[in-house]
């Protein structure tokens, strides 16, 4: 399983979740405190949490959290389509595919898709976030 953030003209790294499902305490240590904070404090004000409301996400260690640290979060339905971003996952998966060698391995399928990642064009992530803007203006 993996995890990103994106931002306007940027985004993190790609996150590979080795062993295990998605807990409450590995969402907060290994993507709130390594990624979400420090981006949070390089963006400022603006910076708002979005994410689904997977229970990971939702839990009392999380919103303690969050509210521990000053970090607001974006209130929107799970899986609501028009802020879903599956074209970014969509673009990512193609690029993986389209590597030759393919992967053959679960360890050749998490190195070709860190490289894939570590060179996504920041338009391609910024292009999203655009679309999603405009979609969900209209869904209001």
């Amino acid at each position: 399983m993996f995890w990103v953030g994106i931002s306007l003209g940027g985004h993190t790294d790609l996150h590979v979740f080795h062993e295990g499902t998605l807990t409450r305490v590995r969402y907060r240590d290994e993507i709130l405190d390594p990624y979400v904070r420090p981006n949070a404090g390089a963006i400022g004000n603006d910076f708002i949490v979005m994410g689904d409301n997977a229970r990971p996400h939702r839990a009392v260690i999380i919103e303690d959290y969050l509210e521990g640290h000053g970090l607001e979060r974006m209130e929107w339905p799970a899986q609501f389509p028009d802020l879903n971003p599956i074209d970014l996952l969509d673009y990512l998966g193609r690029q993986v595919a389209a590597l030759s060698p393919p992967p053959r391995s679960l360890d050749e399928l998490e190195q070709g898709s860190l490289r894939v990642w570590s060179s996504l064009p920041i338009l391609v992530s910024d292009n999203l976030i655009d679309s999603m803007e405009s979609r969900c203006r209209h869904c209001i």
